[in-house]
């Protein structure tokens, strides 16, 4: 076993483990005790999370917590490099806040969840995960993914115990849309099954999206079955590196109601334009993270 940790201090704005992988904007992470979105918030949370990567083309356990200013890890691998990139431990926090507007709500959700970071997911994940989402708590949604692995995901054995690795494009593709809605998915089977053999026999693949022009990119993702513009909008922020993604669900136009009524346009396109010129483009998708995560948690209370 591999095991080693990194400096909490030493990252620009610091990092909050828990409020990065409960915030929503993940369903590929889940929480070695089972207690995913259930405790009161603490900073950073000294509880373990457990992920699966492919290093080489073979899944690997990770698993980190936050405890004594430190972020630690296990794996079979050195997991340094792939944390810093799933977590996105390189950005530049407090730039990212000046790149945004200087208002009352920004502020107390930044300041409530300073260290919140926006993740890196794979494409692949991070597409399925938010096929899954729609109409949806958060807590369905991540239990989802869990049954998906489960169900069709390579076993790993790490430090004793068998985990599953997220299912690839050929396994999705072959499980039955009978299959697929025992675990709950409903409608969202045959969309799921769909775009599984849409990636696994070569038609599309959602990392040919990454680097196109903004409003271009989310057009090319929409081409896969069960994604809309909203979908297409978290992959393309919680995966593709696209910061100045803003989702319109349901939260974020509560919020546009509420906050910024003169961003309502009438329409997807042009609300998303507009809120995103207000929450300062290029990293408008880190503010609507962090009001998301801020309100969801308040009104929840």
């Amino acid at each position: 076993m591999h095991t080693g940790a990194i400096d909490v201090g030493s990252l620009s704005g610091g990092f909050d483990l828990q409020s990065t992988l409960e915030s929503g904007q993940s369903y590929l992470w889940w929480r070695a005790d089972g207690r995913d979105y259930e405790d009161d918030h603490q900073y950073g949370g000294s509880a373990w999370y457990v992920t699966t990567a492919r290093v080489d083309g073979e899944p690997v356990v990770i698993r980190t917590r936050q405890r004594d200013g430190r972020l630690e890890w296990e794996s079979s691998i050195d997991a340094t490099d792939v944390l810093s990139r799933r977590l996105r431990l390189d950005d530049d926090l407090p730039a990212i806040r000046d790149g945004t507007p200087d208002d009352d709500l920004l502020a107390a959700a930044y300041d409530t969840y300073a260290g919140l970071r926006l993740v890196r997911d794979p494409p692949f994940g991070a597409l399925i995960s938010f096929i899954c989402s729609a109409q949806m708590h958060v807590t369905r949604i991540h239990g989802m993914q869990q049954a998906l692995r489960e169900a069709f995901g390579t076993p790993v054995t790490f430090d004793g115990e068998t985990y599953h690795a997220y299912p690839t494009p050929d396994q999705l593709a072959a499980a039955s849309e009978a299959k697929l809605r025992d675990l709950s998915l409903g409608y969202r089977a045959p969309y799921v099954k769909r775009s599984a053999e849409m990636v696994a026999d070569g038609e599309a693949d959602p990392e040919n999206a990454r680097g196109l022009p903004y409003e271009e990119a989310r057009e090319q993702l929409t081409q896969f079955v069960g994604v809309g513009q909203k979908v297409a909008d978290c992959v393309l922020l919680f995966s593709l590196d696209y910061l100045e993604a803003v989702p319109l669900d349901t939260w974020i136009r509560k919020t546009i109601s509420e906050y910024y009524p003169d961003c309502d346009r009438g329409n997807y396109a042009d609300t998303s334009r507009a809120i995103r010129e207000r929450l300062g483009g290029e990293y408008a998708g880190y503010a609507q993270t962090y009001v998301f995560h801020y309100l969801r948690n308040r009104d929840e209370d």
